[in-house]
């Protein structure tokens, strides 16, 4: 059993202010914290977006980002000092960072994976990136790969070793790479959305967790883009591209994963409010989430059975929209 602990990182500073920084407000407005019996962990405020692209590194608000990273790396430890299980709302992607330098400070002789899921690899660099957005980054460079002044963060770079990292469910390999993005190096386990439809997304995200728990692993954390969802079923996200995950096929995932003891967090990105107007796509976000976290908390069977706010009570049916 685990109590998770529920942390607000609105930080666009990766990418524009869009509307991503209202995610965390968009989700907790449905009754998600209180269902899951989280307690809440505070907000961690970035600071001014600047939009024009640091001189020196390439990427927007470089400095901002690496003080916001030293900030909510601050947050994530108090959760995990007092034995919680930190669940980060962002925010756009470049909150990764943050999350991967807490665990990076705890022992610099113990290891920690990362699964990745998202419809991008965000493997570029910044002279290749036509915006300078570290939201189109973040995995290259908690990888060590990029500008110092993000790779190396108070000098505990690389936060994440290539063989400690599972990126998983992407589809934009070959458009990327005609952009100009680099490939993902090949000490580091890429299992793209074909290859997670080959075997079955529980059996996929079965060996991406066996991968991170090999060699001494300490634990890992879980980062999901809401764009690794199918657009048809999550069209409110800034940079669109056609296929993904099903409903069912994310929450099996986020099951196999976070059931795991070996779980040590999860943060959830780039759901873009002002692009669902209605409300109803944060109330199925929200209701996917829940059920992941669930199989860590135990909560699942009780809750889903009509506790927490009405809006969770959905027929199964229409639960799995999408599939």
């Amino acid at each position: 059993m685990y109590k998770p602990a529920v942390i607000e990182a609105p930080s666009v500073l990766g990418l524009r202010p869009s509307g991503v920084q209202e995610l965390p407000t968009a989700l907790l407005a449905t009754g998600l914290a209180e269902r899951l019996g989280a307690v809440r962990a505070g907000r961690v405020e970035a600071g001014a977006y600047d939009p024009e692209r640091d001189g020196t590194t390439g990427i927007l608000n470089a400095a901002g980002i690496a003080r916001y990273s030293v900030a909510l790396a601050d947050a994530v430890a108090a959760v995990l000092d007092r034995g919680l299980f930190p669940v980060v709302l962002g925010g756009d992607c470049s909150i990764l960072l943050g999350n991967l330098l807490s665990l990076r400070r705890r022992d610099h002789h113990k290891r920690y994976g990362l699964l990745f899921l998202d419809g991008h690899t965000d493997f570029y660099q910044p002279s290749a990136e036509p915006t300078g957005e570290a939201a189109s980054m973040e995995l290259a460079l908690a990888t060590g790969r990029g500008p110092v002044p993000l790779t190396d963060l108070e000098g505990r770079g690389p936060l994440v070793r290539d063989e400690d990292v599972v990126a998983f469910g992407f589809r934009d390999a070959a458009e990327s790479a005609e952009a100009g993005m680099q490939p993902l190096p090949p000490g580091l386990r890429a299992i793209d959305l074909d290859g997670v439809r080959e075997v079955g997304a529980p059996v996929a995200a079965r060996r991406a967790i066996d991968h991170l728990a090999e060699g001494g692993s300490s634990g890992f954390w879980v980062h999901l883009d809401v764009d690794v969802l199918d657009d048809a079923v999550m069209p409110a996200v800034d940079y669109r591209i056609p296929g993904g995950l099903t409903w069912r096929e994310l929450e099996s995932v986020l099951v196999t994963a976070l059931a795991d003891e070996r779980a040590v967090g999860f943060d959830v990105t780039i759901f873009n409010p002002r692009l669902d107007p209605g409300g109803t796509l944060a109330v199925r976000l929200a209701e996917c989430l829940y059920r992941g976290l669930s199989a860590r908390t135990g909560r699942g069977s009780a809750a889903h059975a009509g506790a927490g706010p009405d809006q969770f009570a959905a027929r199964d049916a229409e639960s799995q929209t999408g599939d």
